[in-house]
């Protein structure tokens, strides 16, 4: 099984279709904590890491 794709973004609010177009999953919404620094997409689980948190997130979420 592939680990999951990671992506560094510059916003804290992303969508998340799986990209792979009629094979993907619904558009959904995600919300990145100022916090936390990246969110998980529940049906792909691709990872989106904001750039201004890139050094704070734990080794295992990092690309």
């Amino acid at each position: 099984m592939d680990a999951p794709e990671t992506k560094i973004v510059s916003s804290y609010r992303i969508a998340c279709d799986g990209g792979e177009g009629a094979l993907g999953h619904p558009r959904v919404w995600l919300q990145i904590s100022q916090t936390k620094g990246w969110v998980e997409c529940g049906y792909c689980d691709a990872r989106y890491i904001h750039e201004d948190h890139l050094d704070e997130v734990p080794d295992e979420v990092k690309p």
